[in-house]
């Protein structure tokens, strides 16, 4: 699993804690948004919230998400994007990194769509990425399959080779 924007590390908690114990979890996030990084609060908590259980191996990548992407060479069964809202940052996080999503693999976006008493709005930028690239033009060989709250999960249909950025529209 990967997790890009882990902030204090509340959602990279739920997913170590429902992942599969011989599995691996890796969170990335520059923790740039301090002046002195000594004191960089949500870099130090992270770390914090996730220690002293028995469980998957987790590995902190602290980068900006497209030079992690770079280097990174491993299949992804499951990624979540929640990191800068902006829609191109979006577009180019989902770029990057959905061509490592093995075939059955999942996607989920962090405040993606609109629900009851919810933050986000039609023009909120991921919201905007969700309805273009999966609702008013599904992207072949994607597919939403839930929605709950802020989130939108998509998964890569079996068939879709890995590595299918030339097919996917990106």
């Amino acid at each position: 699993m990967v997790e890009i924007g882990v902030a204090e590390g509340a959602s990279a908690v739920a997913l170590r804690d429902g992942m599969d114990s011989a599995g691996s979890l890796y969170l990335i996030d520059p923790y740039h948004l301090s002046r002195v990084r000594p004191l960089n609060f949500l870099r130090r908590t992270a770390p914090r919230t996730l220690s002293g259980k028995v469980g998957p191996n987790v590995y902190w990548i602290e980068q900006f998400s497209q030079q992690a992407a770079k280097e990174w060479k491993a299949p992804i069964d499951f990624l979540m994007i929640d990191v800068d809202h902006a829609e191109d940052a979006v577009q180019r996080d989902w770029e990057d990194w959905h061509p490592h999503v093995i075939s059955g693999g999942v996607v989920v976006f962090h405040d993606a769509r609109l629900f009851p008493s919810g933050w986000t709005s039609l023009g909120y930028r991921p919201v905007k990425f969700i309805n273009r690239v999966f609702r008013q033009s599904p992207l072949a060989g994607w597919k939403i399959i839930d929605e709950i709250d802020s989130l939108v999960f998509v998964h890569k249909d079996k068939h879709l080779p890995q590595n299918d950025a030339a097919e996917a529209g990106s």
